[in-house]
C-alpha cells in the first residue's frame, strides 16, 4: 500500500492553457486530488484513476485517455485513439477550454454530481460532447470520413448522435445523454442544458440550414422536439415533451403539442443553470 500510494503522489504535475472559464487550473486540480482519494480508498478503481487521470502530465492527455478508452473497438483501437484526439487537443486550445467549461457546467448544475472526476470518468453525455468536439475538428479539416465514423461510434456507445457539422458553445450540459439527437445544421450557443431524449432535427428532406438555432442560456426539457430551422431564444426554457415548430421568443417557457408560450421570465433568470423543471 505504502509503494502505491507513493507512485500517485509520483504522478507529473498538471499543464495548463488558457480556459474560458479562467479557472481551468483548479478544475484539474480538483480532478486530481479526487482520483488520488479514490485511489487509496477504492482498490477495485485504483488501475482506472491510475491510467486515466494520474499517470499523465496534462489535461489534453487525461481527455483523450478517457474517450480513446470508452470508443475503442476492435478496428478503432485505444492507442490510435488517444493519440489522434490528444493531438487534437494540443494543437487547439480552444477545445480543450471549452471542454473544461463543460466539466464546470455539470458539476454546477447537476445536484446528483459529486465532483469533477465523476463527470469525467462516468458520465456519457460529457464522453458524447467532448467526442463530438473531436469530431467537429475533423470535420472542419476535411477528415469528413473519420469525423463520421467517431460519430457513428459514439452514437453507437453513448446513445447520442450528434452530427460533427453541428456548432456547439462551451458550458453545456447533455444531461444523462441518451437519446439526444442533434442535427448538421443545428446551432448550440454557450450556457445551454439539454436533458435526455431531445431532438434538434429538421422537418423532412429538405437540404440546406435546416435545425435549430439554441441560443444562450436555454434550457431543453427531457423529451422536447424542436424541428425546422427555428431559434428558440435566448434565456428561454422548453418544457419536457414539448414539440417546438415556430420561434421561441426569448425570456419565456414554451409547453405543449405543438408548443406555446406559458410563462415569461425576468430579464436576469437563466434556465440552463437554475434547472427548474416546473411551469
Amino acid at each position: 500500500m505504502k509503494a502505491e500510494a507513493q507512485i500517485i503522489h509520483a504522478a507529473p504535475r498538471v499543464a495548463l492553457v488558457p480556459s474560458a472559464t479562467g479557472d481551468e487550473g483548479a478544475i484539474w486540480r480538483g480532478i486530481r486530488d479526487a482520483a488520488q482519494a479514490v485511489a487509496r480508498r477504492e482498490p477495485m478503481l485504483r488501475m482506472r484513476v491510475n491510467s486515466l487521470v494520474l499517470s499523465l502530465a496534462a489535461p489534453a492527455s487525461i481527455i483523450a485517455a478517457v474517450l480513446a478508452r470508452r470508443l475503442a473497438c476492435e478496428d478503432l483501437q485505444e492507442p490510435a485513439l488517444h493519440a489522434l484526439m490528444e493531438d487534437i487537443l494540443r494543437d487547439q486550445p480552444l477545445i480543450l477550454a471549452q471542454v473544461t467549461d463543460d466539466l464546470a457546467a455539470v458539476r454546477e448544475r447537476d445536484p446528483a454530481c459529486p465532483d469533477s472526476l465523476h463527470v469525467l470518468l462516468n458520465l456519457k453525455g460529457f464522453h458524447a460532447l467532448q467526442t463530438y468536439r473531436i469530431a467537429h475538428a475533423l470535420w472542419q479539416a476535411g477528415r469528413t470520413e473519420l469525423a463520421f465514423a467517431l460519430s457513428n461510434q459514439a452514437s453507437a456507445v453513448f446513445a447520442v448522435d450528434i452530427h460533427p457539422a453541428a456548432r456547439i458553445g462551451s458550458g453545456v450540459m447533455l444531461d444523462h445523454g441518451t437519446g439526444i439527437v442533434i442535427g448538421e445544421t443545428a446551432v448550440v450557443e454557450d450556457k445551454v442544458s439539454i436533458l435526455q431524449n431531445v431532438t434538434l432535427g429538421g422537418t423532412g428532406k429538405e437540404h440546406g440550414d435546416r435545425h435549430p438555432k439554441i441560443r444562450q442560456g436555454v434550457m431543453i426539457g427531457a423529451g422536447a422536439k424542436i424541428l425546422g430551422n427555428i431559434e428558440v431564444g435566448t434565456m428561454s426554457k422548453v418544457a419536457a415533451g414539448s414539440v417546438v415548430l415556430k420561434p421561441v421568443p426569448p425570456h419565456c417557457t414554451v409547453a405543449g403539442v405543438p408548443a406555446r408560450v406559458v410563462r415569461h421570465h425576468r430579464p436576469e433568470s437563466c434556465p440552463s443553470v437554475e434547472m427548474d423543471q416546473t411551469l
